[in-house]
């Protein structure tokens, strides 16, 4: 998974068969994983995260949004 974030002990990233779908990312810390869509930033899926995580994730998300679509256009181009 490449990772294009790192923040608050959180690895985001995506995996490199993801390009058929929307732009989205995997956030991943300490065995939990979700899966977050980026237009608009919205939890798709979650596996181990309390609330307050993603509350966390999402604000994180929210802020770098522009970056993660930016890293996501590229990689995929």
């Amino acid at each position: 998974m490449p990772t294009v974030l790192r923040q608050n002990g959180y690895r985001i990233g995506f995996f490199s068969a993801d390009g058929d779908e929307p732009a989205h990312v995997h956030v991943s810390k300490a065995g939990a994983q979700a899966k977050f869509w980026l237009q608009p930033v919205g939890l798709s899926d979650n596996l181990g995260f309390r609330r307050h995580e993603l509350r966390e994730i999402e604000t994180i998300l929210t802020e770098n949004q522009t970056n993660l679509l930016q890293a996501w256009h590229e990689y995929f181009g």
